[in-house]
């Protein structure tokens, strides 16, 4: 059968991932409304795509050889995708994680044989923040190579290369909005630039959680953030060279209880489990789709596997400890709410990457 492959390692199968169409959602918004599921990867995530890049570009360059240790500070997806890459390629790996992070994240960056240590979740001016940590253990360890997420570009580059070609081949060249959160940027980077290449007129929105201040940053060049999340490894306080090369054309800020009830509706309506993630790209699709004339044709990421967010997203008792209604809002009370949300989208000036 076409499309079918075989593989010698798990890291040959990262990328060439399906799309699927949200058929409730498609059908509320009278436009099209695809996400790209990357959840098919062998880690479960993205972050796949990103993890074999840098270290692809790393042996490449020399700068990491066979018997090295991978170092990296990540919130969960990464960790899983290096684990994966660094066992398929025999390299080692250790992950510098903060230990407030959903235990589904946890359990698999060990089971796919990688080394862990926690470190309690700190401001990013902190010295312990496990950005820093990772950074710290690698300058002090020859045998170290930091992958360096946010800085380090080949993680944009994997999806220049890949996954924004796929979803151009995928959409047969019709392609009217993308929507993506931001953690590192690599991701709304690399398919920005590359889809803007080939349609110009694509608009680029970046969906934005609580907590973050990259809504904010490209709304006053300020990185100020109000409240919190439940999203994991989304948003930023600082500007980072992967978000600097995304070409973005609108921004959106949305709550966690709007994620609860696009992530119920979907899971009821459709049978998609969305993480967490997933359901803010979705839920911001969603509102793009209805701040536009119908037909219009708009992709996201489903991120990862919804399972990862299982002790939280779909998680009563949590929900409510966060204030959060476990209770899904009705369809046509957020549908009218986001048809009159226009206040709530930002035109991004070009000058934000100065």
């Amino acid at each position: 059968m076409p499309g079918l492959r075989r593989a010698t390692n798990q890291a040959e199968l990262i990328g060439n991932t399906d799309l699927l169409r949200i058929s409730s959602l498609s059908e509320l918004s009278g436009s099209d409304i695809f996400v790209k599921c990357e959840y098919q990867n062998p880690g479960g995530s993205i972050k796949d795509r990103a993890a074999l890049q840098m270290v692809q570009d790393a042996l490449a360059r020399g700068e990491l050889k066979p018997g090295m240790t991978i170092v990296e500070g990540t919130a969960g997806n990464t960790g899983i995708g290096l684990a994966v890459v660094a066992k398929s390629l025999g390299l080692n790996l250790l992950v510098v994680m903060p230990n407030d992070q959903a235990a589904e994240k946890t359990r698999m960056i060990e089971l796919h044989g990688a080394k862990l240590m926690a470190v309690d979740p700190v401001p990013f001016k902190n010295d312990n923040h496990f950005y820093h940590t990772a950074r710290r253990l690698a300058e002090e360890n020859p045998d170290y190579w930091w992958a360096n997420q946010f800085e380090n570009t080949s993680n944009m580059r994997a999806h220049y290369l890949n996954t924004g070609p796929e979803i151009w081949q995928q959409m047969e060249g019709k392609l009217d909005i993308l929507v993506s959160v931001s953690g590192t940027g690599g991701t709304i980077a690399g398919n920005s630039r590359y889809l803007k290449e080939r349609n110009p007129q694509l608009e680029v929105w970046l969906a934005d959680p609580d907590g973050s201040g990259s809504y904010n940053f490209l709304k006053t060049g300020e990185y100020k953030a109000e409240g919190g999340s439940m999203t994991e490894g989304i948003g930023i306080m600082r500007r980072v060279e992967n978000f600097r090369q995304a070409e973005i054309d609108y921004a959106l800020n949305l709550p966690d209880q709007d994620l609860v009830s696009i992530a119920n509706y979907v899971r009821e309506e459709d049978g998609i489990v969305l993480g967490s993630s997933s359901a803010l790209n979705v839920a911001a699709a969603y509102f793009a789709a209805l701040q536009r004339p119908s037909g219009q044709r708009i992709v996201t990421f489903s991120c990862d596997l919804g399972e990862r967010s299982g002790s939280k997203l779909y998680n009563p008792d949590y929900l409510v400890s966060r204030e959060l209604n476990p209770n899904a809002e009705p369809i046509a009370s957020l549908t009218e709410r986001y048809r009159q949300g226009g206040e709530r989208v930002l035109k991004v000036k070009r000058n934000y990457k100065n």
